[in-house]
């Protein structure tokens, strides 16, 4: 990582992590906040999974729910560098972009609970894997070839597909890191359709994983 870049994200602080939010009202067929079993509730929920997947989107709606704060990791490696992730990838390369975010990811985690939204290569960093698995519960959100396409294609903002064939790209990213995503403690598909359908059943599921866990 380039000495500037470093710097910048190594004295960051998530400040907003002790702003207050409101809790907001939930629909008759989400499960409410407090129905949703303690260990859940007393960990950060982060989102994991490829472009696309609508972690950001679906995750905004799911801090809502829960009365908590949301936190995209993209935008707050954004903040801490002071550029724009394109930019970070083309000035300083992928690898000082995973450090940073590396860095970005565990200082979120140490406030207090709320809703993560991580980038797609987040959860193939091992180190950033364990500690996700470890201090949050970890949501896999998934998606279909053709649905991840249908919605990435529509921008080009994304590094990693500004290549001759970004299907394809998109295609082996989806083999390779399905696997590491199937890792997370909760599989929830993103299906087409009003995000709060996904985000009911984001509740579910952790309502289950949370009775699952009590044994």
């Amino acid at each position: 990582m380039t000495g500037a870049l470093q710097d910048h994200i190594g004295v960051y602080r998530v400040a907003s992590l002790k702003a207050e939010t409101a809790m907001a009202h939930n629909t008759s067929s989400s499960p409410k906040p407090d129905q949703i079993e303690a260990e859940s509730t007393e960990k950060t929920v982060a989102i994991v999974g490829l472009m696309g997947a609508g972690k950001s989107s679906v995750g905004r709606r799911l801090a809502k729910a829960m009365g908590r704060q949301f936190f995209d990791s993209d935008d707050e490696i954004e903040r801490a560098a002071g550029q724009r992730i394109p930019e970070i990838f083309k000035d300083h390369g992928e690898e000082s972009f995973r450090r940073g975010e590396q860095k970005v990811i565990a200082r979120l985690l140490q406030g207090a609970p709320h809703v993560l939204a991580t980038g797609g290569g987040a959860y193939m960093n091992e180190q950033t894997r364990k500690l996700l698995n470890k201090t949050a519960v970890t949501v896999w959100l998934y998606a279909d070839f053709e649905t991840l396409w249908k919605r990435v294609s529509r921008r080009s903002h994304r590094p990693l597909l500004r290549q001759p064939n970004p299907r394809a790209v998109l295609r082996n990213l989806q083999e390779t890191r399905d696997p590491i995503y199937a890792l997370a403690d909760v599989h929830v598909e993103s299906v087409d359709g009003a995000h709060s359908e996904t985000v009911d059943k984001i509740l579910r599921a952790l309502d289950i994983w949370s009775a699952e866990r009590r044994g």
